[in-house]
């Protein structure tokens, strides 16, 4: 049986800052290659944590405390930093929510796309700039040559994000963390950057991460989706079968307080006090 892209097991962590309090419990999943999966959930939920701790960057306030990552039977946790660089950014690579903060404003856009070209792949600075430029047309921008020579600034955010986009999928990585990457964009544009990813990552056969608050963009790009409350895996499954059928009472009641376009002139139903008491008592927080 082959081994899933990404397997994690009892992954736990807690935060130093706050005297120990854990912030992940006991997290398992998996991520079969060319598999879209969403973490969702509210704001410290825990999600953004799980994807630090698989990009390498979890903050030093951040104590992972057991489990493993396994990312192509290589455990993340254990690898020595020099094969964890190694990894990052040609095997797993991040499309970062803030399209405005995520560039360097002093370089120009060619150079921010072929500098990993050239240092990973030992390209040409011809045959990166090629590379970079055909990334653009993949990604949809109209006169790439023109946005190449362009600062970041020079660009709406939806170009950025596009940029972004075409970085992240530069040097073919197997693994994606899309880490809320349509939150600072408005609604039309938040529809072509999502069907972009997807076309992406259709084309190269990527795994993705997917982060996000959002249901609606869970049902839209994701493949199976793993539900999180106070870093506690709450209900996961196909998409499908967890927005259809949700078997836990916090997705039922999720799924109810999101907007009905098949009735506009209906009211928002906040999670009920009891749902969540009745998550706290599951978990265990007093």
């Amino acid at each position: 049986m082959t081994e899933p892209l990404l397997f994690i097991s009892g992954l736990s962590a807690v935060s130093d800052r706050d005297g120990g309090s854990p912030i992940l419990r006991d997290v398992a999943l998996t991520l079969e290659r060319g598999e879209v999966r969403g973490l969702v959930g509210e704001s410290g939920a825990g999600k953004s944590t799980i994807a630090k701790a698989l990009l390498g960057i979890l903050p030093r306030t951040v104590r992972v405390t057991g489990g493993t990552i396994r990312f192509e039977g290589r455990d993340l946790l254990t690898l020595p930093a020099p094969a964890l660089r190694d990894i990052m950014g040609s095997e797993i690579s991040l499309i970062p929510q803030d399209p405005q903060t995520a560039l360097n404003p002093g370089r120009r856009i060619e150079v921010q796309l072929t500098d990993g070209l050239r240092l990973r792949r030992g390209m040409s600075a011809k045959a990166a700039h090629a590379r970079a430029l055909a990334l653009l047309e993949e990604v949809h921008i109209r006169d790439p040559l023109r946005v190449l020579r362009a600062y970041p600034h020079e660009l709406s955010g939806g170009m950025r994000q596009r940029v972004l986009i075409a970085a992240a999928f530069a040097l073919k990585p197997k693994l994606v963390i899309a880490d809320e990457p349509t939150t600072a964009l408005d609604v039309t544009v938040q529809k072509q950057i999502l069907r972009l990813i997807r076309g992406m990552q259709r084309a190269h056969g990527t795994g993705v991460v997917f982060v996000t608050h959002d249901l609606g963009v869970v049902a839209q790009i994701c493949d199976s989706v793993t539900l999180l409350y106070a870093g506690k895996v709450i209900e996961q499954g196909s998409t499908a079968d967890v927005l259809q059928r949700p078997k836990h009472a916090y997705t039922r009641a999720l799924i109810a307080a999101g907007p009905r376009y098949d009735r506009p002139n209906a009211g928002l139903e906040p999670v009920p006090q009891s749902v969540f008491e009745q998550l706290r008592a599951e978990i265990g927080i007093k």
